[in-house]
């Protein structure tokens, strides 16, 4: 078997997202009330459509995305995921994980349904605020990320934090 049949039985990108390039592919996936992987906020560079239920997202290096992922089976939920990414650039250290290929820099990573909720509503306050949730400090969500894991209430993102934000990226070398 070949290494893109077998990544194929894994449930990874089709061969032509298998290309050697510099984009991070996510595979999407949507059987309805069984299987819904979806990216809820991130900029794309390419989609392919691999038939009615599959697509492939690809993200330049350096862009962050939201990938969420819920499965079913005839007993309820088996799976409340959501994970927020950075794409990588060639060469760069990364973390697996499951229909992304190759990996990224994984800023949040949260599990369960009301934890995944949780997540969801920070950032439908944050696009409330009129700013994109891809342009959000990294650190929001790994503290995000951290203060959910440790059962905490995670501090609101602001406009003053994401001026401040903008202003030490801005000043950085």
């Amino acid at each position: 078997m070949t290494g893109i049949a077998a990544s194929r039985m894994r449930g990874g990108p089709s061969p032509a997202a298998l290309l050697h390039d510099d984009l991070t592919h996510v595979e999407l996936t949507w059987v309805d009330k069984r299987i819904e992987n979806w990216v809820r906020f991130g900029t794309h560079a390419h989609e392919q459509i691999l038939d009615r239920r599959r697509r492939v997202l690809s993200f330049h290096p350096g862009r962050i995305f939201a990938f969420v992922r819920w499965a079913s089976n005839d007993f309820g939920t088996i799976i409340s995921r959501i994970d927020i990414v950075r794409a990588v650039a060639r060469g760069e250290a990364y973390q697996t994980l499951p229909f992304v290929r190759p990996g990224g820099d994984i800023l949040l990573k949260i599990e369960g349904w009301p934890k995944v909720e949780r997540v969801l509503q920070a950032i439908d306050v944050i696009e409330r605020l009129g700013i994109d949730p891809e342009a959000v400090s990294p650190d929001h969500w790994r503290h995000v990320h951290n203060r959910l894991t440790a059962g905490h209430e995670p501090r609101t993102y602001t406009l003053e934090h994401h001026r401040a934000f903008l202003l030490r990226r801005r000043a950085e070398p």
